[in-house]
C-alpha cells in the first residue's frame, strides 16, 4: 500500500498547529477562574465562566461541525433514494441550538450549574443522577466514536494509511490536549479547527466542480443522470419516519453536556444565548460545502477518474464520499490541503465530548454520589484519568463502526427519548420528583428499545403501525441482511411518554402521600414528605455560587390540590432571578 508523503507532512503540519495551540491555550489560561474561588477543577469543565462571544461562538459551532457532521451530510446528499432532503442534520442541529438558546440556555447559566446533571441531582437524588448519568454517556460516547470514524476513513482513503493508526493517532493527539488545558484548550484549538475546515472544504469544491467527468450539479439535481437526483425527495409513506428523525435531531440535540459545558462557561446568560444564535447559522454556513461535495459525488462519471468504473455507492463506500471526491477529482495539492483541514477540524468534536464525559463523570458520580469529601486535587486527577478512559473507550467504537449517520442517529436516540423529558420537567414543571423521573425513563427506555435498532442488529419487541420488512444488500458481499423499518415515529412518542409518566406519577405519589393513603414510611427515595433528608440537604453542595441559585424544591411541601393549573404546571421560578436565593431564605419564608 503506497504511502502519500505529502498527505503525511500535511497531516503533520496540521497537528502539530492544533497541539501547539491546545498547549498554548493552557498555559495562558493555567490560573483563570482559579484565584477567585481556588476550585481548579471547575475551571477545567466550565473554563473560569469568562468565555467570550469571538471564542465561544466558534467553540460552540465546532462541537457540531466535525467530522461526523461533514462527512454524514456529504453521504446522504450522496446516496441515490436520500439526497438533500434526507440530510436533516443540518436544519435539524441549527434549530436545536436555536431552541436551546430560546428556553435552556438562560435559565441554565444564571443558576450557575456546572454539568448539565446538577439541576437533576439537585431536584431527583444523586442515586437519580447517576441513572441518568448512563444516557449521556453513551451519547458522548457515540458522538466521539463517529467522529473517529470519520476521520480515520478520510485519512484511510487519501492517504493509504492504516485506517487504525490513523484513529489511534488522532485520539491520543485530542486526548493530550484535553488533559493538559481542559475546557480552555479545547475551545481555543476549536477556532482554529473551524478555520481550516472551512478553508479546506472551499478550496476543493472549485476543482472538485470543473472536473470533467462532474456534470452541471444543477441540471443532475432534478434529473437521472447517473443516479438518483440528489435533491432528493420524501415518499408519503415516509413522512412520518422523516418527521421522527426530525424532532429527534432538533430537540434530541439539546440536552447534552458538550453543548451545556458552552453554555455554562459563557461569561453571563445573555451571552450563552448569544453563542446558541451565532452557532447555528455557523452549522448551516458550514454546511454548504459538504451539500456540494455530495452533490458533486451523485453527478460524477466514476469511469472518467481514477477511482474506476463502479461508483462508491455500489462497492458500500458511499459513508466516504468526501475523502473519494477530494483524492480523485481534485489535485494533489488541493486534496491534501483538504485532507489535512479535515483531519485536524475531525478532533474538534471529539476532544469536546471526551472531556463532558469526564466532567460529568468527575462531578455527579464520584464527587457528589460517593466522594463529597474528595479535594480538589482528587477531582483534577479523576477527571483526568476518565478523559483517557473514555477517550479509549471512544476509539476502540470508532473501529468498528458502520454508517456515520447511523451513529449520529444512535448517539442522539437515548438522549432525546430519556433525558430531553427529564430536561423539561425538572425546569419547566413545577412539582415532579423522583418517582416520576425513575417512571419516566423506564417507559422512554422499553419503548425505544422495544422498537428495535438496525445498526445494533437488535430485533424489535415492540411492532408499531406502519411497520415493513426491508433487505439492505452488501454489494461487496453480496449478502443480504433482512430487517424491521419501523415507519411510524415512535421515538417521538416514547420521548412524549416517558415526559407523561414523569408528570403523572409524580403527582401520583405526591398525592397519594400527602393525603395520608400511603404512609410516610414509604417515601423510600424521600422525594415527596422526607425533603429535609440529609441527601437533599447535601445537594445545596450542588453550585459553588448559590446566590444566584432558588432551590425552591428545598422547602417544606405544601399542600397544592386546589392550585391553578398554571401555577401547578409551569415552574415560573425557574426564568426568574428574582426572589429568595438561599434555602435558609426559603425554609425561612415557609
Amino acid at each position: 500500500m503506497a504511502i502519500h508523503a505529502e498527505g503525511l507532512v500535511a497531516i503533520v503540519i496540521f497537528y502539530l498547529l492544533i497541539l501547539v495551540v491546545g498547549i498554548w491555550a493552557a498555559w495562558k489560561n493555567k490560573n483563570s477562574g482559579v484565584s477567585e474561588s481556588g476550585d481548579r477543577s471547575e475551571s477545567i469543565m466550565v473554563g473560569g465562566r469568562d468565555i467570550g462571544l469571538f471564542v465561544g461562538g466558534f467553540t460552540m459551532t465546532a462541537t457540531w461541525v466535525g467530522g461526523g457532521y461533514i462527512n454524514g451530510t456529504a453521504e446522504y446528499v450522496y446516496l441515490p433514494d436520500y439526497g438533500l432532503a434526507w440530510a436533516q442534520a443540518p436544519f435539524g442541529y441549527a434549530l436545536s441550538l436555536v431552541v436551546g438558546g430560546l428556553f435552556f440556555a438562560k435559565p441554565m447559566r444564571s443558576r450557575g450549574y456546572v454539568t448539565m446533571l446538577d439541576p437533576f441531582q439537585q431536584l431527583y437524588g444523586k442515586r437519580m443522577g447517576g441513572l441518568l448519568f448512563i444516557p449521556a454517556l453513551m451519547g458522548e460516547i457515540f458522538w466521539s466514536a463517529a467522529i473517529l470514524s470519520a476521520l480515520g476513513a478520510t485519512l484511510s482513503v487519501i492517504v493509504d494509511i492504516n485506517i487504525n493508526m490513523s484513529v489511534v493517532i488522532s485520539a491520543l493527539i485530542a486526548i493530550f490536549y484535553t488533559l493538559v488545558g481542559g475546557l480552555y484548550s479545547v475551545a481555543y484549538t476549536d477556532v482554529v479547527q473551524l478555520f481550516c475546515i472551512f478553508l479546506g472544504l472551499w478550496i476543493s469544491v472549485p476543482f472538485a466542480l470543473s472536473n470533467p467527468a462532474v456534470s452541471d450539479i444543477s441540471v443532475t439535481a432534478k434529473e437521472v443522470i447517473y443516479q438518483s437526483p440528489w435533491l432528493g425527495k420524501i415518499e408519503p409513506e415516509d413522512k412520518w419516519l422523516w418527521a421522527d428523525n426530525f424532532c429527534l435531531l432538533m430537540l434530541g440535540g439539546i440536552p447534552w453536556q458538550v453543548y451545556f459545558q458552552r453554555v455554562l462557561s459563557a461569561s453571563s446568560a445573555t451571552y450563552a444565548q448569544v453563542l446558541s444564535f451565532l452557532a447555528a447559522f455557523g452549522c448551516l454556513v458550514m454546511a454548504v460545502p459538504s451539500v456540494l461535495i455530495g452533490a458533486i459525488g451523485a453527478s460524477t462519471d466514476w469511469n472518467q477518474t481514477t477511482y474506476g468504473s463502479i461508483p462508491p455507492k455500489d462497492k458500500d463506500q458511499s459513508d466516504m464520499i468526501l475523502p473519494i471526491v477530494l483524492q480523485h477529482l481534485c489535485p494533489p495539492y488541493v486534496s491534501f490541503f483538504g485532507l489535512g483541514a479535515v483531519s485536524a477540524a475531525v478532533m474538534s468534536s471529539a476532544d469536546s465530548s471526551i472531556l463532558s464525559a469526564s466532567s460529568m463523570f468527575a462531578r455527579n458520580i464520584y464527587q457528589l454520589a460517593f466522594r463529597q469529601s474528595a479535594s480538589d486535587t482528587e477531582i483534577v486527577w479523576v477527571m483526568r484519568f476518565t478523559i483517557f478512559v473514555f477517550g479509549a473507550l471512544a476509539t476502540a467504537m470508532a473501529l468498528l463502526t458502520g454508517s456515520v449517520y447511523g451513529l449520529w442517529y444512535l448517539s442522539s436516540d437515548l438522549v432525546y427519548v430519556i433525558i430531553f423529558p427529564q430536561l423539561i420537567s425538572v425546569l419547566f414543571v413545577k412539582g415532579t420528583n423522583t418517582y416520576g423521573s425513575v417512571a419516566g425513563y423506564i417507559f422512554g427506555l422499553l419503548l425505544r428499545i422495544g422498537g428495535g435498532e438496525p445498526y445494533l442488529k437488535l430485533p424489535p419487541f415492540i411492532y408499531y403501525p406502519g411497520w415493513v420488512n426491508q433487505d439492505r444488500i452488501h454489494h461487496v458481499t453480496g449478502e443480504v441482511e433482512h430487517f424491521i423499518q419501523q415507519r411510524f415515529p415512535f421515538k417521538t412518542m416514547s420521548m412524549l411518554a416517558s415526559f407523561l409518566a414523569n408528570v403523572v406519577f409524580s403527582y401520583l405519589t405526591k398525592y397519594l402521600f400527602e393525603s395520608g393513603m400511603w404512609s410516610h414510611k414509604y417515601d423510600f427515595l424521600d422525594a415527596v414528605v422526607s425533603k429535609h433528608s440529609k441527601e437533599i440537604m447535601d445537594k445545596a453542595t450542588l453550585v459553588s455560587n448559590q446566590d444566584n441559585i432558588i432551590l425552591s424544591e428545598m422547602a417544606p411541601v405544601k399542600q397544592a390540590l386546589g392550585a391553578s393549573v398554571t401555577g401547578t404546571f409551569i415552574n415560573t421560578e425557574v426564568l426568574s432571578d428574582d426572589g429568595p436565593s438561599s434555602p435558609e431564605a426559603l425554609l425561612n419564608e415557609n
